[in-house]
């Protein structure tokens, strides 16, 4: 793994647990772990620690994440799954509107 993906990694998978930490509900928590979860095992045993994010705004954290997310297509990996993984964290922004 390249710097640049683990770069990108770290950022989606810092700003999903921070999504988690933050989520309105237990449900929305949950949702944004398992896609968390799901970016783990795309990559493996590959993965970079979660970095503390002091951003607590969730529209700004998820925003950050959808584009880390998206950006992993620019590091080899399917456009397909990153596909399914952007519409896991979209179901899991529906569990976390107020």
């Amino acid at each position: 793994m390249l710097l640049a993906h683990a770069v990108t990694l770290a950022e989606a998978r810092s700003h999903l647990a921070a999504l988690a930490d933050n989520a309105v509900t237990i449900d929305a928590s949950i949702e944004y772990d398992r896609v968390l979860l799901q970016i783990d095992f795309i990559h493996g045993d590959l993965i970079p620690a979660i970095s503390p994010v002091t951003v607590t705004d969730r529209d700004v954290l998820f925003t950050v994440a959808e584009s880390a997310i998206e950006d992993l297509a620019t590091h080899g990996i399917d456009g397909l799954t990153v596909e399914l993984v952007l519409d896991m964290l979209y179901a899991a922004r529906e569990f976390d509107a107020p």
